[in-house]
């Protein structure tokens, strides 16, 4: 998989203004929160603005780390099991 464009977080922000852009035209979100994986279908049955920001941001209310965007599906936090299923 080659690597597209590289946002450094540190310097560039995501907050809750910012989300309707970010995930614009993606068909899924799968949010890694803890040890629950929370998958969105965001054709079907997108969350609102509101829940979508209240499992997307971390406590900055920045948009949390790690954020792959892989074609049309969004991963948004880290858990092992939830990246080896996309990524195997």
């Amino acid at each position: 998989m080659a690597v597209r464009e590289t946002v450094n977080a540190a310097k560039e922000r995501f907050g809750k203004a910012d989300l309707k852009k970010v995930f614009d035209g993606a068909s899924k979100v799968v949010v890694a929160k803890g040890k629950k994986v929370l998958t969105f279908d965001m054709k079907k049955d997108a969350p609102s603005a509101s829940e979508l920001a209240a499992v997307v941001l971390g406590p900055t209310g920045n948009l949390r780390a790690p954020a792959i965007r892989t074609g049309k599906t969004w991963l948004v936090g880290f858990h092992a099991d939830a990246y080896g299923e996309h990524f195997a």
